[in-house]
C-alpha cells in the first residue's frame, strides 16, 4: 500500500494533483448551486411582483372611476 501512496517517489505531486482538481470541482459545484438557488429566488420574486401587479390593474378595472366635478 506504501508502495502505492508514493507511486515511485512521485506521489506528492500526484496526491496533489487530485487534491487541487477535487478543490476545484468542489469550488465550481457550490459556485452553480449557490448562483442557481439565488438565481431562483429571483425569479420567484419578479413572478411574485408580477402577479400582485396584475391583481392590481384588476382591481383598478373594477373600481368606478369619478371625475372631479361630476356627482
Amino acid at each position: 500500500m506504501r508502495e502505492f501512496l508514493a507511486m515511485g517517489g512521485y506521489g506528492p505531486y500526484v496526491w496533489a494533483a487530485y487534491g487541487f482538481s477535487l478543490a476545484a470541482l468542489v469550488a465550481l459545484f457550490w459556485q452553480s448551486w449557490y448562483r442557481a438557488r439565488k438565481r431562483t429566488a429571483e425569479a420567484e420574486r419578479i413572478k411574485a411582483e408580477r402577479r400582485s401587479e396584475a391583481r392590481r390593474a384588476r382591481l383598478a378595472e373594477r373600481r368606478p372611476r369619478v371625475h372631479p366635478g361630476e356627482g
